[in-house]
Parts: structure tokens; C-alpha cells; sequence
């Protein structure tokens, strides 16, 4: 389905910029396009290195064990054909948590890694099973507990509310992810989708009591180490109080943003580092082996990254989203959405900073903490970049035959704008 999809747009941007006249915008758009491919990609081979090397960290350590354990039950319910110990399970648990929290940059590694574990279990390379399809579409759905990275920003437009979409999103994003569920379990049992499932092996990572394999134990702490750990955190939440105190005086919600956006992030480094290290693993060793993977990985995703977004971007520049917006206006406006907001709900499964930038303009010409603002806000904290996100993640374990995974993700995008809209105006219409 991928292939013609893109067939299907690369096409309908040609014919749309001959008969808009757009031409040479559409040229200078595939060349800027490709180009911002590779600068995106080359961006996050840093990233990638330093995440996956905390993953072999935390890997090595036995933590991977103890999420499994933890968040077992929910994710053998989802996941049933992948092993409870495997650590795909727990790179899934560490990337949907990730999500959930607003951490976006350290997410990417940790599904990537996930993928690549579930790879391990397919049997047919090149081509998605049904876990991969269930995982990227969860991914897809962007379920969010505290959209940081939107917050902030209506805060520095000057939000009196900048946490107000922290419901909506909730709930837009809670609705996206049940489609996303429903919606991939239900077309995995449509007979063509049944017909071109992979089978299932039971791959290297699952574990038996009469096999030896080259397993990470759960690494009992050293106490003198936990002392160090626990004096550690000690001083961490004696400096957060400090910083609440100095800041007193600030609004309480662009302090919390503030709180979220800054301190979650090195918090969770400093967890996993720490998880190691009292537990003896030699945490540099396994960081320069997990980079040296999440470089090798971040240039394999290249070729399909450029792909994507050359083809999202010849759509932008051919006119043809103005098109469909002019075309879906009246029958958005049945729906509570107003023509404003439109282009951001469809730009958002295209392109991840040409939404943010959609989201900006709106907020600035029309405020904050307006409806519209507030619309396109929960918009950006309830929805993914559904195309990228397919690139990235499946171009790292070369998967060519997408299977189901564009309509399930594409439902879950669609039911995440429509409670968007849905609880938007119930809230603040």
C-alpha cells in the first residue's frame, strides 16, 4: 500500500503544480526536501548513538527484566506473540513511556531498538508483522500524559492556560490510541492482511530454563554504591526545591512546564546511568557498544526518510493541501472544526516541523488561548508524525511490505482530531 500511496502523491503533485502554476516551486521543494532528509537524518545519529548506548546500559544491568515484569500483563495482552522476556518488550515499555511524558528525542532510539528486537522474531524479513504494525501504530496515536513541548510554547505566547489542553490532549490522544488497538486488530483479520502475515519464531531473545543463552541477568545492587545512589537523588530534589523557591514568584503554570521540559529529561539519564553503575555494569563500555549500533542504525534510515518527506514536501509545494482544505472547509465546519485548524489536523500525519509551524502561525494570529489555539494545540500534543514515524522506524530494520500499518495508523490520526474537536468545544466553545 506504501508504494502506491507515494506512486499516488509524487503524481497528483506534478499535476497539481502544472495547474496551479507551480513549477519551479515544486522543483526547488524536492531539491530543499532531500536535502533536509539527510541534515534530519545525520541530526540524529548523535542522538540515536547516545540512547541506545543507555539502553545496552540498562540492558546489561537487568532493568529491562524488571519492566517486564512490571508492565508484563498489559503488553502480553497486546503483544501476544512476542516473548514476555524479550527485550522488545521492554524497548516497547521505555518508548511508549517516553511518549507519554513528552520525551520525543529520547522515544525515536528506544522504538528503533524495539523494532529492531521484533525484527528478530519475523520471519520474513522486509516484510511487518503484526506486532510491528500494532507498535507503530501506538506510536502513531502519540497517547500523552504531559505535552511539554506544547505547553512550553503557549506559555512563551503568553497562555494564561498553557496547561488547559492537558484534558484534551489527554483524552484525544486516550481515543487516538483505542482506534489505533482496535483499528490494527481488526484489519489483521481481514483475509489479504492474513494471507501476507509473516510466521512467528520464537527468536534469539525468548528464554528457556533448559536453554543457555547469553541472557542479562537482574544484577543485585552493591550497597555501598546504593548509598552514593540514594545521597544522589538526596541532592537532585533538594536543587528542584531550590529552584521552585527561587522561582516562586513566576506563574505556577509556566513553572511546571518549565519543571517538565527541563528536568524530565536528565532525570531519566541519570536514572539509567545510575541503574548500572550500582549494580556494576561498566557503564562506558556498554554505552560506546549500544552507540556504535545507533550510528550504524541512523544512517540505514536515510534512503527512507528521503523518500517520505521529499514526497510530503513536492504535496505542500504543488498546492495540493491548499486544494484539499478548500474542499473539506464545509464539511469540517459541520463538525465543530473551524477552517483555521484545518490545515494543521492534515499536516500532521505529513510533517512533523511543518505542523509546528502551522500550530505557531495559528496561535499567534489568533491566540493562545482562543478556541482555535486551543484546537490546534491538542492537535499537535495528541497526534504523530504518522509518515515519518513509518520511515524512521521500519527503515531501520528494512521493512518494505507495510502491510496494514498505513490505514491503522491513518485511523488513529483521524479518531485523535475528531475527539480533539470533539472535547475542544465541549471544554471551551
Amino acid at each position: 500500500m506504501l508504494n502506491g500511496l507515494i506512486v499516488f502523491i509524487a503524481l497528483s503533485s506534478v499535476l497539481f503544480a502544472g495547474f496551479s502554476g507551480q513549477m519551479q516551486l515544486l522543483s526547488d521543494s524536492i531539491i530543499s526536501s532531500a536535502r533536509s532528509a539527510v541534515d534530519l537524518a545525520i541530526g540524529l545519529i548523535g542522538l540515536m548513538a547516545f540512547f541506545l548506548g543507555l539502553f545496552r546500559v540498562a540492558e546489561d544491568a537487568g532493568l529491562l527484566r524488571h519492566l517486564s515484569l512490571f508492565l508484563g500483563p498489559v503488553m502480553r495482552f497486546l503483544f501476544p506473540t512476542v516473548p514476555a522476556d524479550s527485550p522488545a518488550m521492554s524497548a516497547m515499555i521505555l518508548n511508549i513511556s517516553s511518549n507519554m511524558l513528552g520525551l520525543g528525542n529520547a522515544a525515536t532510539p528506544f522504538g528503533i531498538k524495539a523494532m529492531e528486537e521484533l525484527d528478530k522474531l519475523n520471519s520474513k524479513t522486509g516484510t511487518a508483522t503484526n506486532a510491528m504494525v500494532l507498535f507503530l501504530a501506538i506510536n502513531t496515536s502519540a497517547l500523552a500524559i504531559l505535552p511539554s513541548g506544547v505547553m512550553a510554547l503557549r506559555a512563551s505566547m503568553g497562555s494564561e492556560d498553557a496547561m488547559g489542553i492537558f484534558v484534551p490532549t489527554l483524552f484525544a490522544s486516550g481515543c487516538a490510541t483505542l482506534m489505533a488497538v482496535v483499528g490494527t486488530l481488526t484489519l489483521s483479520r481481514f483475509s489479504y492482511y492474513r494471507e501476507t502475515e509473516p510466521a512467528q519464531t520464537t527468536g534469539p531473545s525468548s528464554i528457556d530454563s533448559t536453554t543457555n543463552l547469553d541472557v542479562p541477568r537482574m544484577l543485585e545492587p552493591k550497597p555501598k554504591r546504593s548509598l552514593f545512589v540514594r545521597l544522589f537523588w538526596l541532592l537532585l530534589a533538594v536543587f528542584l526545591v531550590r529552584f521552585i523557591w527561587i522561582n516562586r514568584a513566576s506563574n505556577p503554570t509556566d513553572l511546571i512546564s518549565e519543571i517538565t521540559s527541563a528536568w524530565i529529561l536528565p532525570s531519566l539519564v541519570a536514572s539509567l546511568v545510575l541503574y548500572g553503575w550500582v549494580r556494576g555494569v561498566r557503564v562506558y563500555d556498554s554505552l560506546v557498544d549500544g552507540a556504535k549500533q545507533g550510528f550504524q542504525v541512523a544512517v540505514r534510515i536515510i534512503p527512507y526518510l528521503v523518500a517520505i518527506l521529499v514526497t510530503v514536501g513536492m504535496f505542500r509545494a504543488s498546492g495540493g493541501l491548499d486544494l484539499i482544505v478548500n474542499l473539506l472547509t464545509p464539511i469540517t465546519g459541520i463538525i465543530g472544526m473551524p477552517a483555521e485548524a484545518l490545515p494543521m489536523a492534515l499536516l500532521r500525519p505529513l510533517t512533523g516541523q511543518g505542523a509546528f509551524g502551522v500550530m505557531s502561525e495559528t496561535m499567534m494570529a489568533h491566540g493562545p488561548d482562543s478556541l482555535i489555539g486551543y484546537m490546534v494545540s491538542t492537535f499537535q500534543g495528541s497526534t504523530e508524525t504518522t509518515f515519518y514515524t513509518l520511515a524512521v522506524y521500519y527503515g531501520a530494520v528494512g521493512v518494505r511490505d507495510v502491510r496494514h500499518t498505513v490505514p491503522a495508523c491513518l485511523l488513529a490520526d483521524i479518531s485523535g482530531i475528531l475527539a480533539g474537536v470533539f472535547i475542544v468545544n465541549l471544554m471551551f466553545g
